[in-house]
């Protein structure tokens, strides 16, 4: 018991300090602009591209969530996998607990819609999509991502393909929902531009009495 507490309060301060990180990155971004703003002359601009209607649509909850396929119960029975080769590094067991679970789900959704699983990282900032993915199921050229959480939240993202990450937009998903390093996550690929995303937290490695 009294390990869980601590883990619960180390994950309570890590939420804090990500919380903090993005609002001092929100300012830098701010600072920044208002620098450039005052030093360059303002130009003229060039008229914009056409674009297509369907990018500036705004979400549509309904509509996109009556597609998505059926959530599976996988909260309950749970077994702790074989860690895939992807993971070399030694990995913390409330960490390989929360990879081993979604690994299991990751198997249960099939491949009806690709998928791919991803620890969370230290750096809020962005999310890297392993490369294959992305050259297997992803365009070649930037565009906005719609992130749907297990409370049918929808974020929005841009999706940089050069470096095949989540950029602006990533964070606030991140914050929202309380990520920490450790919690492991599945992405499922619904439709081109929209993933529905399925959180494990390492800290119920300890909700499990291990």
């Amino acid at each position: 018991m009294a390990e869980a507490n601590s883990y619960e309060e180390q994950r309570r301060r890590q939420v804090e300090e990500n919380k903090r990180k993005l609002e001092e990155l929100r300012l830098h971004h701010l600072s920044a602009a208002v620098r450039e703003a005052a030093v360059k002359p303002r130009l003229k601009r060039k008229a914009p591209k056409p674009r297509d209607a369907a990018d500036d649509a705004p979400p549509r909850r309904s509509g996109r969530i009556a597609t998505l396929p059926e959530q599976p119960d996988y909260r309950d029975n749970v077994k702790l996998g074989t860690r895939k080769p992807w993971q070399q590094k030694e990995v913390k067991p409330d960490h390989a607990y929360a990879i081993a679970k979604a690994e299991e789900l990751q198997d249960e959704l099939g491949s009806d819609y690709p998928t791919f699983v991803k620890p969370m990282p230290q750096s809020l900032t962005s999310l890297h999509i392993p490369a294959q993915f992305s050259m297997e199921h992803l365009p070649d050229h930037g565009m906005r991502m719609v992130l749907v959480d297990e409370e049918e939240e929808e974020f929005k993202v841009c999706y940089r393909p050069h470096s095949s990450s989540l950029v602006a937009g990533w964070s606030e998903f991140a914050v929202d929902n309380e990520l920490v390093e450790g919690d492991c996550l599945v992405f499922q690929l619904i439709k081109r531009a929209l993933f529905k995303v399925y959180i494990f937290r390492a800290s119920s490695y300890y909700e499990n009495d291990h």
